[in-house]
Formats: C-alpha cells, sequence, structure tokens
C-alpha cells in the first residue's frame, strides 16, 4: 500500500489509543511500519522482538485503530497479514501543563540508542520575540515538512525531532540571593 494512500493525520482521542502509543516498544514498530507495510515476521526482525511479542503489540495497536491490515496472501496454508500505519502522521492530545510528553521521551530513547556517529544534537537558549519564536516554529515545520516530502523508503531512516519552547520558570530556592 502506497503512503499516497493513507489520510494525512490520526488523532489520538481514547485512552486506549493513547495507551497503546505511549509504549516505547509499539512507538518503534509504528516507525518500522512509516514507509511500506510488514508482516508480523518482518516486524519483529526490524524491531529486535520475538515474533510473539510483536503478534501482542501489533493487535494492540490494531485494536487502537493506529495500524490495519492492508494485505494478506496465503502461504504453505497460512494466512500472512501485512500491517501498515493508519495515517501518515499521529497527533496526540496536548498533555497540559507539567505533563509528560511522551513523543518526546520516544525521541530521546531513540536518540540514546543510535549510533552516536551518525547524529546530529543541539541545544541552544533563544531570547525571542513573539513574532521570532512563532516565525522559527513555522520555518521548523516546514523544514521537517519539506524533508518529509523527500524521503525514499529504500534509504536508511533518519528521525527529526525538535522542540521550540518557553521553559518553565525557574522557582527561587530559599537562601538563594535576589
Amino acid at each position: 500500500m502506497p503512503t499516497d494512500d493513507l489520510p494525512e493525520t490520526f488523532h489520538v482521542t481514547t485512552d486506549e489509543q493513547l495507551r497503546a502509543v505511549s509504549n516505547l516498544t509499539r512507538h518503534r514498530i509504528m516507525a518500522a511500519l512509516r514507509f511500506e507495510p510488514a508482516t508480523i515476521t518482518q516486524i519483529a526482525e526490524r524491531v529486535g522482538l520475538a515474533k510473539g511479542s510483536s503478534s501482542y503489540h501489533i493487535r494492540l495497536l490494531e485494536r487502537a485503530g493506529l495500524v490495519k491490515v492492508v494485505r494478506t496472501r496465503k502461504v504453505r496454508g497460512v494466512t500472512e497479514r501485512y500491517y501498515a500505519m493508519a495515517a501518515r502522521s499521529i497527533a496526540l492530545p496536548d498533555p497540559g501543563e507539567g505533563g509528560p510528553d511522551m513523543l518526546m521521551r520516544h525521541a530521546v530513547a531513540d536518540l540514546e540508542a543510535s549510533q552516536t556517529d551518525e547524529r546530529h544534537v543541539r541545544m541552544a537558549h533563544l531570547r525571542l520575540t513573539e513574532e521570532q519564536f512563532a516565525e522559527l516554529g513555522a520555518r521548523l515545520e516546514a523544514l521537517a515538512d519539506e524533508y518529509q516530502k523527500l524521503s525514499d523508503p529504500s534509504l536508511p531512516d533518519a528521525s527529526l525531532v525538535f522542540a521550540l519552547f518557553h521553559p518553565a520558570p525557574r522557582k527561587e530556592k530559599e537562601g538563594d540571593a535576589k
């Protein structure tokens, strides 16, 4: 199933869907299905899981509507199912003030597991007007969209994560100089 046939965005709205995407293993399974459908065996190989574990996680993702069967075929009397993402991207609800941002947690876990010589990481502390802040956010999103359109399933995976935010105000501790 070509990714052109997929809806643009799947909006996570239920607790079941939120639990399904909040698991790092399932996050990695969805990443493995990002560009092309795969069988349970193929998913297990790509993610480094046992077939039984892969099957369990796929069932949870399928029940939550995040992945779906897009093709079947008979192999020696057994029906082989090919799974794909239900949409090109997943939109999570805002975690609310102080809530954990699971996408960032998953991204950090993937970053920590990546080869250190094959990544670009940078953190910059900026002081921007609200207009500059909005402009930078729009430019980052446009850049990500531009490169996402250039993605070729035959090439190795690369992940891009960015977070532009206003940090929470620091609370002064007793005894701190003012």
